[in-house]
């Protein structure tokens, strides 16, 4: 049954724009500040900024400013529970197919089609 997340759906929707994700890949890497964060996009610090807020709103990042720099770093948290969405997944399809497979093993005179024609 369908399960839903509002956490969740959030994190999917942040992580569906290319240059989000690859903000949280380079903070993956450690805390950066926004002008960092910035540095590989051919995009204004106001859109990087709306980005960012993008991020913390889904709970994946937090920010927090410290005199005039904004240094962002990745909630942990946030990514294992869109990873375990993912495995659950993922577990469900390797447990169907290994089923499959091991019912093609047992049936191995089962008429096969013919998919080239």
């Amino acid at each position: 049954m369908l399960q839903h997340q509002p956490s969740l759906d959030l994190a999917f929707q942040a992580l569906a724009d290319p240059a989000r994700r690859a903000m949280v890949e380079r903070l993956c890497d450690g805390p950066a500040s926004v002008s960092e964060l910035a540095a590989p996009f051919e995009m204004s610090l106001s859109a990087v900024v709306q980005h960012i807020a993008v991020l913390e709103g889904a709970g994946l990042i937090r920010t927090a400013k410290q005199g005039r720099v904004r240094t962002c770093q990745v909630e942990p948290q946030a990514l294992r529970g869109v990873e375990g969405w993912i495995n659950e997944r993922r577990l469900l399809w390797e447990r169907r197919l290994d089923r499959l497979g091991d019912y093609l093993k047992a049936n191995p005179d089962m008429p096969k089609k013919d998919h080239d024609q």
